[in-house]
């Protein structure tokens, strides 16, 4: 079998599962956010500061994805979000079949939302559906301004761009313009938000993104 007979199995695989995934978030009625991003973009910040506004009213769970330890899922949960870790032990990525595991430990009962912290990586995540609703990848302008043309996968999958760390940036020389340009060559129906998760610019509109798309989704399994 070529190695290509066996990735296409592989994925072929990962996405029967996702199916059964998705299956499961949509009886449960939750809205499921993939988020991917290269490591120290800020993915648990954002959790974080998006806990700080919505855990009082809202039952959130987080899917955390690392390699080793649980020090992410500790300052999560410390914020009000339950969940599961997932250490890949050294895979750079989740499956869909890591996730459909960590479901079993996880009881969706009560919950309203769902966000997935995939393992820090702009490349190994980008194709396999976790059965999630959104895939988002995460940018913070400390990483350079030459990401999407550089790691076109994600870009061309995920539905939402996310621009972190924007109160940086008359420290640097990062031209936003351009990125979100080659963002949209790559996906012209891409939708793109500017935050800072540390000082709370931009978070309204990253909030109302959140509960819209819950929305959205209420409306689409009632209908």
């Amino acid at each position: 079998m070529s190695r290509v007979e066996i990735e296409k199995k592989i994925q072929s695989e990962n996405d029967r599962v996702a199916e059964g995934n998705r299956r499961i978030f949509n009886d449960a009625g939750v809205f499921v956010l993939n988020i991917i991003s290269s490591p120290g973009s800020g993915k648990t910040t954002l959790l974080e500061a998006t806990l700080d506004r919505l855990a009082d009213k809202l039952n959130i769970v987080v899917i955390e994805g690392d390699i080793s330890t649980e020090r992410d899922m500790d300052r999560v949960r410390a914020r009000g979000a339950s969940g599961v870790q997932i250490n890949t032990g050294g895979g750079c990525h989740l499956s869909s079949r890591m996730v459909a595991d960590a479901l079993g430990k996880i009881d969706l009962g009560p919950a309203d939302l769902v966000f997935i912290e995939n393992v820090g990586n702009l490349v190994c995540p980008s194709t396999y559906d976790l059965g999630e609703d959104v895939r988002m990848v995460l940018l913070s302008t400390t990483e350079g301004d030459d990401k999407p043309m550089k790691y076109p996968a994600i870009f061309h999958e995920a539905s939402l761009a996310v621009m972190n760390k924007i109160d940086l940036l008359p420290h640097l020389t990062y031209d936003m313009e351009k990125v979100e340009k080659e963002i949209r060559v790559l996906n012209p129906e891409s939708e793109i938000l500017r935050l800072s998760a540390l000082t709370g610019e931009g978070m309204d509109a990253w909030i109302e993104w959140v509960e819209n798309g819950m929305r959205r989704k209420k409306a689409e399994l009632e209908g």
